[in-house]
């Protein structure tokens, strides 16, 4: 069975589902099946709320003060589970939380999703991977129509009801499209974390 909760570098990450709507070229699942203390991130069958629920109360947390909901598969592709299983790390164990999602969870849910995200979610972290439209399906192949500009969307959205918002890249790219991403930070007003690739 496929870990849930599972511990990498300083943080406390949580693997609701293996569904994602994207098909980044680079994507960590394609190259193992597992990440930190995490024996296979791959669920034979996506778990359930309950499971979700009873993984997060049963689990200890002491040294950590954060749930961050980010797995082998898009959190908001199962949004139901994704609100209430921050609402359970929240108030029963004080934990803040943190999205790390494609930005596309709007599209995927055929509403804006934000305000629910708002009431339990304290920070996003949005995988940019590209600073335009064209370079962004190439390597993120999103099963979105105009996926960049619903992301870019998404993101300030956020911004506006959840606040602590930041754009991510990994140093891979040429230096001419992180320059680029860079300018997106500035006309957007998020800020840019540019991850090293590991």
């Amino acid at each position: 069975m496929a870990d849930i909760l599972y511990k990498y570098k300083t943080s406390v990450y949580a693997n609701i589902t293996n569904k994602c709507n994207c098909r980044c070229t680079f994507c960590i699942r394609f190259l193992k099946d597992g990440v930190g203390d995490a024996d296979t991130l791959w669920h034979q069958v996506n778990p359930t709320k309950e499971e979700v629920i009873e993984a997060i109360r049963g689990y200890n947390f002491e040294g950590f003060d954060e749930l961050v909901f980010c797995g082998y598969g898009e959190p908001t592709c199962a949004l139901d589970i994704l609100l209430e299983a921050a609402r359970v790390a929240k108030e029963e164990k004080g934990l803040k939380t943190r999205l790390n999602t494609n930005g596309l969870g709007n599209e995927e849910n055929g509403r804006n999703i934000v305000p629910e995200l708002a009431n339990v979610i304290d920070s996003v972290s949005i995988s940019l991977n590209a600073p335009d439209s064209a370079k962004y399906e190439s390597v993120t192949r999103p099963q979105v129509e105009g996926a960049f500009d619903k992301m870019v969307d998404f993101a300030g959205k956020c911004k506006e009801e959840i606040g602590n918002v930041k754009w991510s890249i990994v140093d891979v790219l040429p230096e001419d499209q992180i320059e680029a991403c860079k300018q997106l930070s500035e006309k957007t007003g998020i800020e840019l974390r540019i991850r090293h690739f590991t």
